[in-house]
């Protein structure tokens, strides 16, 4: 259950308010807080089975949710697109280096705060 636990979290951080407070807890144990199925029933005073099926209906709400929106994707892609967009007005800035054009340094360096501040 636990091979992707990056990517649960990830979903757990965009869509976790869609779960019970239940099954938010369950679930917070388990993958951010890395408690077995034993000692999650433990705590919670319920069964070990009864543990692994509310997690297992957590991943389902919570993927089948991604499934329809993409937000976890889409932050994916924003993120390398961010990168690109960093090292090419990188390269310009070397570029320019040479050149010494003041409008090109003063847009490279817009480009690089912005990209900066959508981190």
């Amino acid at each position: 259950m636990k091979s992707d636990t990056f990517y649960m979290s990830m979903l757990f951080d965009y869509y976790g308010d869609l779960l019970t407070d239940k099954q938010k807890e369950l679930f917070d144990l388990y993958y951010n807080e890395d408690l077995s199925l034993a000692e999650i029933a433990e705590h919670a005073g319920i069964s070990r089975q009864g543990v692994r099926d509310a997690i297992v209906r957590s991943e389902t709400v919570l993927r089948e949710t991604e499934d329809r929106l993409g937000l976890v994707k889409k932050y994916g892609s924003y993120e390398t697109k961010l990168e690109q967009i960093r090292q090419a007005a990188a390269y310009i800035a070397q570029v320019n280096a040479g050149l010494r054009n003041f409008e090109i340094a003063k847009n490279v360096d817009l480009i690089l705060k912005l990209t900066e501040d959508m981190q």
